[in-house]
């Protein structure tokens, strides 16, 4: 082993592990079928490694394959942040900015901020990632993250957005059918909306809330967005940011002196980009604007029945 490998045949490799075939990389990767079969054969050949296992419905990652994975996804996001990094060279604020953050974030909040600052900087391009999974900053997935943990990592540059507060919510048309709860015990006869495979956030949660269980809850699911989709067409009661909710006067708190959770939220990004212009300025764009998300959800907010 050599002669350098390609980035070409890691890139193919890793399309074949996220699609599961030959032609579903093909597509993703916008090449010819018969491309992708040469470069995983050359790859396997010049690392001496098999790769994948061949069968009718596809190819099986080997353990070498699993093994090699992490170091050719550390591959692919330091060449996209090179091509980002080169994009933005040259006066002014331009290139492509990629932000990482929730689906309830990413849909909710970040929108009107993104569009506000590429009305002042028409050559910044934002790239959206959408995950509740954390993007590592430090193998440059992403520029910039807003998160609902405080960062560990010195290499970061971290701002304090402030404590987003989460409530239980439901739209004014269910609570008028079903009543309004007033204890736990009354909740629990509710259709609650919630997860369906518990992380370790959820897990702290329930401690704070022990009738958020999966076993109570009458819809589950894991997507944030979809679950507040669900409290917002009356479909039950579910969590909800309480800044969110002030938008929507159909939402009614339930139980707010008993059910309030806080989660520090963090705008990330690593400290070699301090001096990049398109990432100095959408940061300070993002750290305003996330601030004055968090400050709508401060006050009082009374149950309203």
């Amino acid at each position: 082993m050599d002669a350098e490998i390609s980035w070409e045949l890691y890139r193919s490799f890793l399309g074949v592990l996220k699609e599961g075939s030959l032609s579903g990389a093909a597509r993703a990767l916008a090449v010819a079928q018969p491309t992708v079969g040469r470069h995983i054969a050359t790859l396997e050949t010049s690392l001496g490694l098999t790769l994948f296992t061949r069968s009718q419905t596809g190819f099986t990652p080997t353990e070498a394959a699993l093994a090699l994975q992490p170091y050719a996804d550390a591959m692919y996001s330091t060449a996209q942040a090179l091509r980002r990094t080169a994009e933005s060279q040259g006066e002014g604020v331009k290139g492509t900015v990629r932000v990482t953050a929730s689906e309830v974030i990413g849909v909710e909040v970040l929108p009107p901020l993104v569009a506000r600052l590429q009305a002042q900087h028409a050559q910044l391009r934002i790239e959206l990632v959408l995950t509740n999974r954390v993007q590592n900053l430090l193998r440059r997935e992403a520029d910039i993250a807003v998160r609902m943990a405080q960062p560990d990592q010195g290499q970061l540059v971290a701002r304090s957005v402030g404590r987003v507060e989460l409530g239980l919510y439901a739209q004014r048309s269910y609570l008028e059918r079903h009543g309004t709860p007033r204890s736990m015990a009354e909740l629990t006869q509710h259709r609650l909306i919630g997860f369906d495979e518990e992380t370790p956030f959820l897990r702290a949660a329930g401690k704070a809330w022990p009738a958020w269980r999966r076993e109570a809850f009458a819809v589950r699911c894991d997507s944030d967005l979809a679950q507040l989709a669900m409290v917002r067409s009356g479909g039950g009661i579910g969590a909800c940011q309480v800044a969110l909710a002030r938008r929507d006067p159909g939402l009614v708190r339930v139980l707010a002196a008993k059910l309030s959770l806080s989660l520090d939220t963090w705008l990330t990004m690593h400290e070699d980009l301090r001096n990049s212009p398109r990432c100095r300025v959408t940061f300070a764009a993002l750290l305003q604007g996330l601030q004055h998300h968090v400050a709508a959800g401060l006050g009082p907010d009374d149950e309203r029945a």
